[in-house]
C-alpha cells in the first residue's frame, strides 16, 4: 500500500518532499510500478530528459507513469533520491529540487507536490540526466592538468597536439559525430562533445564562425536578454549588453569556438549524404575550401537552424520586376535604399526590424500584413515574461541560468499555456494604450489562439510574433504604411495584392519565414529520408501551423528520430545551450557502447 505522507498541520515542506521521495525511491527499488504510480495525482505530468527513457518524453497521469516505468524501470535501476536544497510550499504546492542516480548516470530533478485524496501526490516531476558514470567531464576537481611536469624527451606542446589532431581529423581519423551547421547550435553541441571526449567535427559553409550573424541586416540585435542567452561552460561577461548586436554575437561565437577548442571546419559545404546498413556509417561528401572530401561519421546531426530553411515565395511577375527582391535572410541592410519605395511582405520579427531600419535610413516603407501577428513590448516581456527566471532580479533571488533552464523545462508543454496566459493578460493591461494605437492604425493583432502569447507561438509554429523594440510605433504612427492581403503578382515596378491594391516598389523583401528543418534532410540525403524523419518542430497543439495529434515534446528535436543515427539540433540560444547537454549525452552513450533503448520513439504524423 502507498505510504504517501499524510498532510498534517505543521508538516514542513522538507518532511513532505523527503517523505514523498523516500516512498518513490522505495517503490522503484522494490520494482513496484503500481505503488510508484499511486504517488502521482490524477492529473499529473512526468517529463524525462533521457534519465529513464533515453528520449525527451512526457507521460501523463498515473497510467502514463505506469507505462514508462513498466518499460524502463528494470534497466534504469534508479536510486539515491534526495532533496538537494530546502523545499518550499507556496499556494498549496510543495516544490523540491532533488538528485538521484541511475545504473549509468547521475541526475537532478524538480518535483511539485499537491494534496489529493488525503496525501501528497506528484503534480509535476522533472528528471534529467546530467552526467554518465565513468565518463564525467573534466571539470572542477577532474579538470586536466594542462602542464606536463617533469623531463620528457620528444615532448609535444599543447599547440603541437592540437595541430596533429587537426591534421588527422577527416583523413586518418574519422569523426564519430558530424555536425552539419556551425551556428550557435552546432557550436554549443561541438563544445559539449569536445568535453565529453567524443570525436566530432562541426562544418559550416561560411568562412568564419559567427558569419551566420555577421551576414544578416546590419540593425539586427538579439531580442532575448543576456541571461537567457549564455552558451555552455562560458557565460557572457557581467558587463555584456542586455541585447547584443549581431556582430558582437558573431565575434563571441568565433572566439568561443577557438577557446573551447571546438573542431570546426569553416568554408565547408556538405553536398550529399547516404547511410550504409552494412558499415553502420554515413558517407558524407563535402567540399572544403573548394576541395572534395569524403567523411564517414557514425552519427549525423543537422544543426542547420530551426529558422534556416527560407520560405521564398514565387509570384507571377517576379521575373519582370526591375527592382531588388530577396528573402529577409538575404537582406543586406538599408544603406542602398534611401529614398526608395520599399515593400516588406510579412509582419513578424524580421519584417518589423527591416521596416524600422529602412525607415530610419530615409526609405518609403510599406508593410504587407498577410495574417494576424502577436506583438509584445520588449521591456514588458523582460519584466513580466522572463524577469523571474532570466534577469538580475532572478539572480539576486538565487535563480541562476542553469536553475532557470530546469524550472522552465519542468513545466510540461501540455499545461504551459496555463502559466503563460495570466502573464500576457498582465502585459495587455500594462500596455493597453499601445495596443489601442496599433489596432487603430489597422494592424491585425492577436494574443495566440488561447491567449498564451509569444513563447507558445514560438514552440508551436516558430512564427507569428514580434518582440517590439520600437518599429511597432512606426506602424501605429503611420510612418511605416500598412497594407493587408495576399500578394497576387508583381509588375515591373510594383507589388499587386489580391484585392487589386498596387504598391509601387523599388525593393521587395520577402519576410515570409522558414520551413521545417527536414527540408535540409531532403536536400542533403533525399526526400524519402526526410519523410521518414517527418516534420521538425511543433507540439501537435492543433493550432495554426501546428497540426495534431498532440506530441508532448518538440517534434524530432534533440532526440532519436525514425532514421537511426540521424539527429536534429537547434533553436534559440537558450535551447541550443540547454538541450545540447542531453543530445551530447545520448551521443556519448552510443560512442561508449552503452545500452540506450529508447522509450516511445518519435512517431511521424506529418512529413513537413
Amino acid at each position: 500500500m502507498t505510504q504517501t505522507l499524510e498532510p498534517e498541520a505543521g508538516t514542513s515542506p522538507a518532511e513532505i518532499a523527503d517523505g514523498w521521495l523516500a516512498d518513490f525511491g522505495a517503490a522503484l527499488r522494490d520494482r513496484d510500478v503500481r505503488r510508484a504510480a499511486e504517488l502521482f495525482a490524477g492529473t499529473s505530468f512526468w517529463r524525462d530528459l533521457i534519465a529513464f527513457s533515453w528520449n525527451l518524453t512526457t507521460v501523463e497521469n498515473p497510467a502514463g507513469v505506469t507505462d514508462l516505468l513498466t518499460e524502463t524501470l528494470e534497466r534504469t535501476d534508479p536510486a539515491e533520491f534526495a532533496t538537494s536544497e530546502p523545499p518550499d510550499t507556496t499556494d498549496g504546492v510543495t516544490t523540491a529540487w532533488f538528485t538521484f542516480e541511475t545504473a549509468v548516470g547521475r541526475g537532478r530533478g524538480l518535483l511539485r507536490l499537491v494534496e489529493e485524496d488525503g496525501g501528497w501526490k506528484a503534480w509535476t516531476l522533472l528528471t534529467t540526466l546530467y552526467e554518465l558514470k565513468g565518463f564525467e567531464e573534466p571539470r572542477n576537481e577532474l579538470r586536466a592538468m594542462g602542464a606536463q611536469h617533469g623531463a620528457t624527451k620528444s615532448r609535444q606542446t599543447w599547440q603541437e597536439r592540437r595541430q596533429a589532431e587537426a591534421e588527422s581529423l577527416g583523413s586518418t581519423e574519422q569523426p564519430y559525430v558530424l555536425v552539419v551547421g556551425g551556428g550557435q547550435g552546432g557550436i554549443a553541441l561541438g563544445a559539449r562533445l569536445r568535453q565529453l571526449g567524443v570525436p566530432s567535427l562541426v562544418i559550416d559553409k561560411h568562412p568564419r564562425p559567427g558569419d551566420q550573424w555577421r551576414n544578416r541586416y546590419k540593425s539586427l540585435c538579439l531580442h532575448d536578454p543576456v541571461w537567457y542567452d549564455h552558451l555552455p561552460y562560458l557565460k557572457f561577461p557581467d558587463n555584456w549588453p542586455v541585447f547584443a548586436p549581431k556582430d558582437k554575437i558573431a565575434d563571441w561565437l568565433e572566439s568561443y569556438t577557438k577557446v573551447m577548442e571546438v573542431p570546426y571546419w569553416p568554408s565547408t559545404t556538405a553536398t550529399s549524404a547516404s547511410y550504409s546498413e552494412d558499415t553502420g556509417e554515413w558517407t558524407v561528401e563535402v567540399e572544403r575550401e573548394g576541395q572534395p572530401l569524403t567523411l564517414r561519421p557514425t552519427q549525423l546531426v543537422f544543426a542547420t537552424g530551426m529558422s534556416g530553411k527560407a520560405n521564398v515565395p514565387t509570384f507571377p511577375g517576379q521575373e519582370v520586376f526591375r527592382g531588388d527582391q530577396h528573402h529577409s535572410s538575404a537582406h543586406p541592410g538599408p544603406d542602398a535604399y534611401a529614398g526608395k519605395r520599399c515593400v516588406v511582405v510579412g509582419s513578424n520579427n524580421s519584417a518589423f526590424d527591416i521596416c524600422g531600419a529602412l525607415w530610419e535610413n530615409g526609405a518609403d516603407v510599406t508593410m504587407v500584413q498577410r495574417s494576424s501577428t502577436h506583438i509584445v513590448k520588449s521591456e514588458t516581456l523582460m519584466d513580466l515574461g522572463l524577469g523571474d527566471l532570466y534577469s538580475e532580479r532572478a539572480l539576486a533571488a538565487g535563480v541562476t541560468t542553469d536553475k532557470a533552464d530546469l524550472i522552465f523545462a519542468s513545466l510540461p508543454y501540455r499545461i504551459l499555456h496555463e502559466f503563460q496566459i495570466p502573464a500576457y493578460q498582465a502585459m495587455a493591461e500594462r500596455d493597453k494604450d499601445f495596443y489601442a494605437r496599433l489596432e487603430a492604425a489597422g494592424f491585425d493583432h492577436d494574443w495566440g489562439e488561447d491567449g498564451s502569447g509569444l513563447f507558445l507561438k514560438y514552440l508551436r509554429r516558430g512564427s507569428g510574433y514580434y518582440i517590439d523594440v520600437g518599429a511597432a510605433d512606426l506602424v501605429a504612427n503611420g510612418d511605416v504604411k500598412l497594407a493587408h492581403g495576399q500578394v497576387d503578382h508583381l509588375t515591373e515596378d510594383s507589388v499587386v495584392l489580391a484585392d487589386g491594391t498596387e504598391l509601387p516598389a523599388d525593393l521587395v523583401v520577402y519576410a515570409t519565414g522558414y520551413g521545417s528543418m527536414n527540408g535540409w534532410v531532403a536536400d542533403l540525403i533525399d526526400t524519402e529520408t526526410a519523410d521518414r524523419v517527418g516534420k521538425v518542430w511543433g507540439l501537435g497543439s492543433d493550432t495554426t501551423k501546428d497540426p495534431g495529434p498532440w506530441e508532448g515534446e518538440q517534434r524530432n528535436m534533440w532526440k532519436p528520430t525514425q532514421v537511426p543515427q540521424l539527429w536534429m539540433h537547434g533553436g534559440n540560444l537558450h535551447q541550443s545551450r540547454h538541450y545540447s547537454l542531453y543530445l551530447a549525452l545520448q551521443l556519448k552513450a552510443r560512442y561508449e557502447g552503452l545500452d540506450t533503448p529508447v522509450y516511445r520513439l518519435q512517431e511521424v504524423h506529418h512529413t513537413g
